[in-house]
Formats: structure tokens, C-alpha cells, sequence
């Protein structure tokens, strides 16, 4: 398989790193220059500066790792030129008529697309949302996510507001950049009908984008939740609680284990990862899953459409928060 990586920042760096361990080779790197980190694993790939000479070397794959605000414009040259999709997380900054094309693009041509929300091969998570599926916990009732970032501590070989987490222009802002929630909210508990939110900048950090979000949800199945989302906070803190008819769930990312509390009996359990597990783990289950999806043996777990559905909920907030009003899905 030929693949070709487009963006070398810290995300496609892991990706490549992961290829490599997962046994390819045949991998090319379509470059600007921008990247701030060091070059030495890079010098043995071919590396391209344009697009039209990459993609003219008809790579089987493309996997989209620059900063959001251009995802769009290496997917749809990519599309066209018959090339399966991994694009990271969101698709694009905002709506734009382009992901109208290729969505027909990949729905004519029967590309393979994979959206890179890695939450959702989580081992613990994925149980969790057996229990909920499965009603072991009897009906989702309510959920709270809190995850909230110091974004100056989250790249600290290059300063945060130079970033594309930090800047409009790149797509940035907590709501584009923390949106796992926002999938995996549909992921784990089902559609979003509705959803009111708040942003806004309120730290001392040196950002023209916002770095708080307080979004609230009502889900087509009538439960209802929150999300908080921020570039702030010390220590990080990632966790989900969800409150059932007959349990209760309370998931911590930093133990990558679920605490369980079962209404029948006051059973407690917990769900643990497997042993050693860590982070770089989701990354390279989501890669294998890639590889198998782009060979036929897989069907994709996050495509284009999920990430069509959780930008259309980026957009949401921030329409809802700048007009102060409750958005319908």
C-alpha cells in the first residue's frame, strides 16, 4: 500500500510512527516547511512540496494531518484523484460547500474514509457503550463530560499561541480543536436533537479564539447532558459520569478505567484497560483499522458522515452561543 502523509506536526508524526510499526513502508510526505519539530525521522521518506506531483504518484491513500482550517484542501484533491481518506479530527474549521462534493465524491467513487476520533477505540469506552446499548444500566437518564486542557503545556516545543489550536486562521479554538465529545456524545449515547451553548474567552491566554465552552444537549432519545470544554485548566481532566435508570457509569481518562454502580443489590465494579495500556494505544488501533478498511476488510467505524455530523454540532455551538439561542439537529 502506498500512503501518503500530509502534515508533519506532532499527530502526523504519530501516525507515521505507527505505520512503521505496523509493517508499511511505502510511505511518501507532502510537506509546507511549518512544522516546528525535528527533522530527523523524516529523512528517509521521499517527501513531496506539490500536491499535484504527490497525488500524480497515485498513493492508495491519503491520511490528512495539517491544521483543520486546510483538511479541505488535500481531501478533495485527494478524493479526486481516487485516493481512501483519513482526515483528522474536525473535517474543516467551519461548513463549506466543498464537503458537499466530496461527500459525492467518495459516495461515486466508493472511497474508504476514516474520521480520526480515536475515543472511539477506547477499550473501556467501547464497554461502556455495550452497557448502555445492551441496557444493563436500564435507560440513559443524563450525562455530564468535563475535559479541560493548559493548552501552553499541551506542545511544549513551540509556543501555544503560534499553534494552530490558538488561531482562527487555523481553525483553532477549544470547540474545533477538543471536539471528541461531540462524537463521541452520538458514539456512546445516540443523536443529538438539540443543543444551547456558551463560549468565550475568559483567561489571561494569548488567543483571538475561544477557550471555554459550556454546551448543553438533549438527545433525540430525550436524555439530556452537558459538555465543558476548555484551554485552562490544571491539572487536565478528562472524565465522563452517566447517570442510568439502574446504574450509574464514571469514566477518568487519565486511569483509562470506568467505576460502575449498579442500583440492584448497591453493586460496584470496575472496568479497567488492559494491563499496560496507554494512550498511543488508540492511535494504533485506529491506524490498523485504517489499513483494513482501505484493503476491504473492514467497515469504517467513524466515516465521513460522522464527522459531517460532528462538525455540523461545532457549528451549532458557536451559532448557538452568538445568538444566544437553542439549535435543532
Amino acid at each position: 500500500m502506498k500512503i501518503l502523509i500530509a502534515g508533519l506536526g506532532s499527530i502526523g508524526r504519530r501516525h507515521l510512527r505507527n505505520l512503521v510499526a505496523l509493517g508499511q513502508r511505502d510511505i511518501m510526505l507532502f510537506r509546507t516547511g511549518h512544522s516546528t519539530l525535528p527533522e530527523e525521522e523524516l529523512t528517509v521518506f521521499p517527501v513531496e512540496t506539490d500536491l499535484g506531483v504527490a497525488l500524480a504518484q497515485k498513493p492508495d491513500a491519503v491520511i490528512i494531518a495539517n491544521p483543520t482550517a486546510l483538511h479541505l484542501d488535500i481531501a478533495l484533491p485527494a478524493a479526486k484523484a481516487g485516493c481512501h481518506l483519513f482526515i483528522e479530527k474536525p473535517i474543516a474549521a467551519k461548513w463549506d460547500e466543498r464537503i458537499e462534493t466530496l461527500s459525492r465524491i467518495v459516495l461515486k467513487d466508493h472511497l474508504k474514509t476514516l474520521v480520526g476520533f480515536q475515543f472511539r477505540f477506547h477499550p473501556v469506552l467501547e464497554r461502556i457503550k455495550e452497557m448502555i446499548a445492551s441496557g444493563d444500566i436500564g435507560r440513559l437518564l443524563s450525562f455530564r463530560i468535563h475535559w479541560g486542557e493548559y493548552l501552553p503545556g499541551w506542545h511544549p516545543w513551540e509556543d501555544y499561541r503560534l499553534g494552530y489550536a490558538a488561531r482562527r486562521d487555523l481553525g483553532g479554538g477549544v470547540v474545533n480543536t477538543l471536539c471528541h465529545p461531540l462524537d463521541y456524545v452520538r458514539w456512546l449515547f445516540g443523536e443529538v436533537e438539540s443543543l444551547a451553548a456558551m463560549t468565550g474567552h475568559v483567561s489571561d491566554l494569548e488567543l483571538d479564539v475561544e477557550d471555554v465552552a459550556e454546551i448543553s444537549l438533549k438527545l433525540a432519545n430525550e436524555g439530556i447532558g452537558s459538555v465543558h470544554l476548555d484551554y485552562f485548566q490544571r491539572p487536565p481532566a478528562h472524565w465522563i459520569a452517566v447517570n442510568c435508570e439502574n446504574g450509574a457509569v464514571h469514566w477518568d481518562k487519565a486511569s483509562g478505567a470506568a467505576k460502575v454502580y449498579y442500583v440492584d443489590g448497591d453493586q460496584r465494579e470496575i472496568i479497567a484497560p488492559p494491563e499496560r495500556f496507554e494512550r498511543n494505544a488508540l492511535f494504533l488501533d485506529e491506524m490498523q483499522h485504517f489499513l483494513a478498511l482501505v484493503n476491504g476488510e473492514a467497515e469504517s467505524r467513524c466515516n465521513l458522515e460522522d464527522g459531517i455530523m460532528a462538525l455540523k454540532m461545532t457549528e451549532a455551538v458557536h451559532t448557538s452561543a452568538k445568538k444566544g439561542c437553542i439549535v435543532r439537529l
